[in-house]
């Protein structure tokens, strides 16, 4: 039995999604002059997919044009339509059959982000860079036609932009704000999101540190695995209270670790230690001195 808000739902068509009319036509291109659409959010795999659309490809032809639009140099961007222009080149054609519309650049960006959102299994960072996209030149298309839209949120976004965006794909506004904060990670931590190493939630608190902490983290993770939301919110308390190196950031994703017993501390005064060191040595060289020998004590080489 279908639900109410299932009867309501209305499957967008291949035309709709491409903003194809009647009256245009396709004609055959050479697919040599077809380069791909500009910082394409969206992964082209070979996979068993790709497979099944090249045996189809050579059996039946390329059945639905790709859309393109002419650029400077006597040659074609392509809209909507790498994956089947990809299965087209390992199926051998030479041609392929498109669409040739003439559209300014933002308005490329929302056809071709939405002729390809509506695919299954986006990974993450597909997502994010695809609802970026559309938000941006959303923003543009809004500012040049004038928009009276006085909210924003502490971004700088138009707030109901991204509800927009969110009514097309079946997500909240808040979800698509979420999904646009991951372009901020890192590629090596946005590559864990994808691989499901690193959790949705915990990465987007991660997007709001700096690139390079970010980096320390993906060490980190790399040699320890996953980080939980409440070492990350330990580590961002700490970032806003004074600056960080890679020791003191390990040793808080250490003891914040759900369910660990926090560490004891140890406090050397420093009317005790000057019993050991002279007036030329600062607290960080006594600190240093200690760690040195204790490694040494450690290791062996020296016995107390």
């Amino acid at each position: 039995m279908k639900s109410k808000s299932a009867d309501k739902i209305k499957m967008p068509s291949i035309d709709e999604l491409l903003g194809v009319s009647g009256e245009e036509s396709a004609t055959d291109i050479e697919i040599s002059r077809i380069h791909s659409f500009a910082n394409h959010p969206f992964k082209v795999l070979d996979d068993d997919k790709m497979d099944d659309l090249v045996e189809s490809i050579k059996q039946n032809g390329v059945l639905t044009p790709v859309l393109v639009r002419p650029d400077k140099n006597n040659s074609y961007e392509m809209i909507s339509g790498h994956r089947r222009m990809h299965a087209a080149i390992k199926a051998g054609m030479e041609t392929i059959p498109a669409i040739v519309r003439d559209m300014e650049d933002d308005e490329a960006i929302v056809i071709m982000v939405d002729a390809n959102i509506q695919r299954e299994e986006l990974l993450p960072s597909e997502k994010a860079f695809a609802y970026k996209m559309k938000m941006d030149a959303m923003k543009r298309q809004g500012a040049r036609n004038d928009i009276a839209d006085s909210t924003y949120t502490q971004n700088g976004w138009r707030s109901e932009t991204a509800a927009v965006i969110g009514q097309q794909v079946g997500e909240s506004k808040n979800q698509v704000r979420r999904y646009i904060r991951l372009t901020e990670l890192i590629p090596d931590l946005l590559d864990y999101v994808d691989k499901k190493r690193l959790q949705f939630t915990v990465a987007v608190d991660i997007s709001y540190i700096d690139k390079e902490i970010q980096t320390w983290l993906f060490e980190y993770i790399k040699e320890n695995g996953t980080v939980k939301a409440v070492q990350v919110a330990a580590l961002r308390t700490a970032l806003e209270v004074g600056p960080m190196t890679q020791a003191k950031m390990i040793s808080i994703l250490v003891n914040s670790q759900p369910g660990r017993k926090q560490e004891q501390k140890i406090i050397l005064s420093e009317k005790k230690l000057r019993n050991f060191f002279s007036e030329k040595y600062t607290a960080e060289d006594m600190e240093s001195v200690i760690l040195e020998l204790l490694d040494q004590w450690k290791r062996g080489e020296i016995t107390v």
